[in-house]
């Protein structure tokens, strides 16, 4: 059989005292060769590595850079030279590259400890508080910003910061029913959906009813409601159920009353926990209707109005209004004041319910002479100006300062009790009653 002849790289021996003069040329040799190829590379400090003592280095001429400016700037901040620093570390690097045969350079002296940085001071000219300042980042004008700026200026955009509007919900973030988040995107819903299904003009099409009927069917079912102590929800609605059945059907006039009695049932029937039964309400109107009248009015109700009964009734943008105006208990009282001196009076029937309820809150801060009249929180929740809210004002001043004289004093008189802050006693905002008269007067003048 062959035998295969390996080929074994000898090991390296280290030459110790006199014997193997040629390993000790060849050794020499090669540390030469070593040299000379890490001087191709420019590692060497100098022709002579190891200087004669007493002799300082030669100085070594180097381009200055920006890391051997730093070494410089360095250098006058805590005094080692930077020079003697590179010389150290190309020794360093030559004793690593020469082998072992090389004598390594004796360890230098611990340097100086560097002084911690001083912290600047700044003091500002407008506060007079100190800063402690680190690196201040200059603030870069580039072309975009200068062209930016001045077309904002051209267009006359202010870069100052606009004031926020008041958030009237703030308070209620951490109420689940008073759903902060969804309320603004609810109202706009009701803004719109106020104009579809509103009563119209209905009074010229009626031939035994006339505006006196149904202003006395108020005043009685007003006090009704509070006799049977319900909700404020349940009144609006049974006044829009009346408007509505009264503007798509004709009526006669001993069943007024039956509508009118029908239409709250219903209403309590939407809007309360605990409604009034049907004998509560046939013993309210002294056993003018039977049961089955009112069963079968309340059918015929629901049918014409198709069973709509979910719409923004003027209370509903009451309790927004009167959230936007941070109103008090007097002031709140004042406005349901106006708002039910308007549900007796068949001339507000052609406003929409968030004009009536903007100027049921107008009219109060006249009335109560509360500055300011009008701001831009009630403009922007209301979503009217002053000025479109006057001729309904106007209306609702005139109703108040005629209320002493009517025959129906029923709203009246709920509100001049202290449990409603006699509220009804204030004395009509005069500035809108001396606007009214004054345009009544110019027609007839001319």
């Amino acid at each position: 059989m062959a035998t295969r002849h390996h080929h074994q790289v000898p090991a390296p021996q280290q030459q110790r005292g006199g014997g193997g003069g040629g390993g000790m040329k060849q050794q020499k040799a090669a540390e030469g060769n070593n040299r000379r190829a890490l001087g191709d590379i420019g590692n060497l400090v100098h022709a002579n590595p190891r200087p004669a003592e007493g002799k300082p280095p030669p100085q070594i001429s180097r381009p200055v850079t920006r890391s051997f400016g730093a070494q410089l700037l360095r250098t006058t901040q805590t005094g080692v030279d930077p020079s003697a620093a590179a010389a150290k570390k190309h020794v360093k690097l030559d004793a690593a590259g020469a082998g072992r045969g090389v004598a390594r350079p004796a360890k230098p002296r611990a340097a100086a400890a560097k002084p911690k940085p001083e912290t600047v001071i700044e003091i500002s000219p407008d506060t007079g508080k100190k800063k402690g300042s680190t690196h201040s980042k200059k603030k870069v004008h580039t072309l975009t910003s200068v062209l930016t700026a001045r077309s904002k200026a051209a267009c006359g955009i202010s870069e100052k910061p606009t004031e926020p509007a008041h958030d009237i919900d703030a308070a209620d973030l951490g109420d689940q029913l008073a759903v902060a988040d969804y309320v603004e995107d609810i109202y706009k819903f009701y803004k719109i959906s106020e104009n579809c299904r509103r009563p119209g003009d209905y009074m010229d099409s009626q031939t035994e009813i006339n505006t006196k009927m149904r202003a006395i069917l108020a005043d009685w079912l007003i006090e009704v409601h509070e006799r049977f102590e319900l909700m404020p929800e349940t009144l609006y609605l049974a006044f829009y159920i009346i408007d509505r059945y009264l503007s798509v059907e004709t009526v006669l006039r001993r069943e007024l009353q039956l509508v009118g009695v029908t239409a709250m049932l219903i209403a309590c029937k939407y809007e309360e926990i605990w409604a009034p039964e049907v004998n509560d309400f046939i013993c309210i109107s002294d056993r003018a209707y039977s049961r089955d009248q009112i069963l079968a009015k309340e059918k015929g109700i629901l049918d014409k109005l198709e069973w709509n009964l979910t719409v923004p009734t003027p209370y509903v943008f009451l309790v927004r209004f009167l959230k936007a105006a941070i109103s008090d208990q007097e002031l709140e009282h004042m406005v349901f004041f106006f708002a039910e001196l308007g549900l007796m009076q068949y001339s507000i029937v052609s406003y929409c319910p968030s004009m009536v309820a903007a100027s049921a809150v107008y009219a109060a801060r006249c009335t109560l002479n509360r500055n300011p009249l009008w701001n831009e929180t009630l403009e922007r929740h209301t979503g009217f100006s002053e000025q479109q809210l006057m001729d309904c004002a106007k209306l609702l001043v005139g109703f108040h300062s005629s209320a002493t004289e009517s025959k129906l004093k029923v709203v009246y008189k709920k509100y001049s009790s202290p449990e409603f802050c006699s509220v009804a006693l204030h004395r009509p905002a005069s500035r809108l009653l001396e606007e009214s008269k004054g345009e009544e007067e110019t027609p007839s003048s001319t």
